[in-house]
């Protein structure tokens, strides 16, 4: 099955650290799937909704292990590189930052 992730926004506090939308083979899409850091480590909690008793129960969801086990990759899989993009994007800028500003044109010394 194709898994095409994308991570929307990623947050560095709280057990929550990041929002996906996942698409499986290109004809059904899961908005707002929750990356989540636990003791265990990183896990996916699919959309859900607080019923009646007060339970949460998930909207839509693997039927198998096997797959629950290939999505929870894809999309663990595409956080850690969502991650690591965004972490070298974040130094490249404070390199650029940090590099004295280059003026245009010819600067002459001891003048």
């Amino acid at each position: 099955m194709k898994i095409d992730v994308k991570i929307g926004s990623i947050r560095p506090d709280g057990n929550v650290r990041a929002y996906a939308s996942v698409n499986l083979n290109d004809c059904f899409a899961i908005r707002n799937v929750k990356i989540v850091d636990s003791t265990k480590g990183l896990f996916i909690a699919m959309p859900s909704y607080k019923a009646g008793n007060g339970e949460y129960k998930d909207i839509c969801f693997p039927v198998t292990k096997e797959f629950r086990e290939q999505l929870n990759q894809a999309v663990v899989d595409a956080y850690q590189q969502a991650l690591t993009q965004s972490q070298t994007q974040g130094r490249q800028l404070m390199e650029q930052a940090s590099q004295p500003e280059q003026q245009p044109g010819m600067q002459m010394a001891g003048l």
